[in-house]
């Protein structure tokens, strides 16, 4: 049956929406955007900001949640989080990331010192082959 708009235009049908398949399952391939952030196959890339730390840190929560890294152990607090900001050592580091690491995901804090609420989320394709190597830098 042929339904119509208040214009008397013809609405097309509309398509069965697709269920929500879950990044795990299934990793954005290379050059795609996905959910505000960008894959190249093997890592996903997002910023996620909100108005304070704990905001943007619940974003994140939701977000590995609702793509199946539930189980992966994270900080449960923005606060257990923020104590991972300081460098582990007293030495400089030019170009150490500083944040949370837990195979595949890294939470990362802005080096920008004007988006201090904002996290970078870095997710790992677990499928790729040595990914544990290539996670902790030491196969690239």
């Amino acid at each position: 049956m042929q339904q119509y708009d208040e214009f008397g235009f013809v609405e097309p049908e509309a398509a069965a929406p697709e269920p929500h398949v879950p990044m795990r399952e299934q990793f954005p391939p290379a050059g795609s955007a996905y959910m505000g952030g960008y894959s190249d196959g093997w890592e996903y890339r997002s910023v996620f900001a909100g108005s304070t730390l704990a905001n943007s840190y619940s974003m994140v929560r939701q977000f590995l949640q609702e793509e199946g890294y539930a189980d992966v152990p994270i900080p449960t607090t923005a606060d257990e989080l923020r104590l991972f900001r300081r460098p582990r050592t007293k030495q400089l580091q030019l170009f150490g990331e500083q944040g949370y690491t837990h195979n595949p995901i890294k939470i990362l804090f802005h080096s920008d010192p004007k988006k201090r609420n904002a996290l970078i989320l870095c997710v790992y394709n677990e499928q790729v082959e040595g990914h544990l190597l290539r996670f902790h830098g030491v196969l690239r």
